[in-house]
């Protein structure tokens, strides 16, 4: 792989063409990082205790690193 984690990459295709941000997590086997604020997906967890409410969580997926470009 060309990047690394911590590295700032430009995003090259995709939904979230020309955002930037930096490799919070890199997956060199399955050739896929994960980049702050970018590629966002939604989670609904349900309540664990009652009384407790349900919430939706959102979350940097990873995509393939062939999207990305190191700025």
């Amino acid at each position: 792989m060309h990047v690394k984690k911590g590295d700032t990459v430009k995003i090259l295709s995709g939904a979230d063409r020309g955002k930037t941000g930096k490799i919070i997590r890199s997956l060199p086997r399955l050739g896929k990082i994960v980049v702050e604020g970018v590629n966002l997906k939604k989670r609904h967890q349900r309540p664990r205790k009652s009384g407790e409410k349900g919430q939706v969580i959102s979350f940097p997926a990873p995509f393939a690193v062939s999207k990305a470009r190191k700025v």
